[in-house]
């Protein structure tokens, strides 16, 4: 008898009758002789209602009354899942996140696990019970509702199969696995049956979206096997995983983009120690992240320094770099927010040279100048102009023939 710990997102029980299919398929995993533990999201258009409604109140809701605001929707998801199951002669318990000992931070709206007392779980389990969990959602120390941030159901989820060593998690999406690339752009893309914790982690941090970043961090950390699955038909998904010694890994796994990509550069920078630091010191200190960054050093004593930040960010990192520039005398200040960043990913890069030149060489037949470029030991990525994306996406698809299946 295996271990399986559910998750089913917003989409997934948007309404009764896909509460209904939920419960169908909960109870479909309990007769094949598995223990199971169900997390649910709030159904979808809940949460953003809530938050709608916390904004009407006040502009700028105290954080531990927001948490226990937006905590209601999976409240909800997780009593009717419960009552549905029960409905159909299938043992099940619900339980807020608070009920099931999800300890967290007290960092409202965004806390962090510290640990979880899965002994109330496991009774439940040995009884025969499956055990409904509210996502996103903990207490902190003092007994205060906390919630996870954007995502938070999908890290619940990998927490709980962590703490009780469950065999797999299986999140249920509104995509039937992870592809190549996004579908949308690359029609000829094709789901993975397979791919390793850390092509999934690059994915996800370059700009795909089928699971949260911490959530792929939690299960490669505690070695928590994921598969991702479709909630609307059947199919074998896409299983995250260690990466297997025996196993021939693809060299590239998947292309990942990022749209919202801006660059700024200062330009005429004297050429002296510590101007790295003058520059992104401020922008640091306002709180804005820095992505890629590249310096050139030019004949004449002065450096032109390069970065990208988020799109939201631009205009704010540009003001601030306009008021460095004139305390370095800088010669000029540019940027560029139409920009967007494509990245190969794969482990088999480690073991196969040229991956890079082939990719030059794929953009350029199609006269795509490449601004930036930025490397690590499984990933390439580059940053092009914005309406570069769609036809950089396929060329580098077809480049690697991501559209072929493996050989087997």
């Amino acid at each position: 008898m295996a271990l399986i710990v559910q998750k089913y997102g917003g989409t997934s029980v948007g309404s009764v009758e896909r509460i209904q299919k939920v419960a169908e398929r909960v109870q479909a995993t309990r007769g094949q002789g598995h223990d199971v533990v169900v997390v649910v999201s709030a159904m979808s258009g809940e949460t953003n209602r809530l938050i709608d409604l916390a904004h009407q109140v006040s502009p700028q809701p105290d954080p531990r009354e927001y948490d226990v605001l937006v905590s209601t929707g999976e409240q909800v998801t997780i009593a009717l899942l419960a009552m549905a199951l029960n409905a159909r002669g299938c043992r099940a318990r619900s339980f807020t996140g608070g009920q099931v000992h999800i300890r967290t931070d007290s960092a409202h709206t965004k806390a962090r696990i510290v640990e979880i007392d899965e002994a109330r779980v496991r009774r439940e389990l040995e009884a025969g019970t499956v055990v409904v969990v509210a996502g996103f959602q903990g207490v902190d120390e003092d007994g205060n509702i906390t919630t996870l941030g954007r995502g938070g159901s999908d890290t619940t989820a990998v927490a709980l199969a962590a703490a009780l060593g469950a065999d797999e998690c299986q999140i249920f999406t509104d995509v039937d696995g992870v592809y190549t690339t996004d579908p949308r752009v690359e029609p000829n893309a094709r789901r993975l049956d397979r791919i390793t914790f850390e092509e999934m982690l690059e994915m996800a941090s370059l700009g795909s979206k089928v699971l949260q970043i911490r959530a792929v961090e939690f299960a490669g950390k505690y070695s928590v096997p994921l598969r991702v699955l479709s909630s609307f038909e059947e199919g074998p998904g896409t299983l995250i995983t260690y990466e297997e010694e025996d196993m021939e890994q693809p060299v590239i796994s998947g292309i990942a983009f990022n749209r919202d990509e801006a660059q700024l550069s200062v330009r005429g920078v004297p050429d002296r120690p510590g101007v790295a630091w003058h520059i992104l010191g401020p922008v640091g200190e306002a709180n804005i992240e820095v992505d890629m960054i590249i310096q050139n050093v030019g004949a004449d004593g002065t450096t032109d320094f390069t970065f990208t930040v988020h799109r939201n960010d631009y205009e704010r990192a540009r003001a601030i770099l306009e008021d460095t520039a004139r305390r370095l005398e800088a010669r000029e200040v540019a940027g560029d927010n139409r920009i967007v960043k494509i990245s190969l990913v794969g482990v088999g890069m480690r073991s196969h040279a040229g991956i890079a030149s082939r990719m030059f060489e794929a953009l350029a037949n199609e006269g795509i100048n490449i601004r930036m470029i930025s490397t690590s030991e499984i990933k390439i990525s580059v940053v092009v102009e914005e309406k570069y994306l769609e036809l950089g996406v396929r060329a580098l698809h077809a480049a690697f023939g991501l559209d072929q299946a493996p050989a087997a």
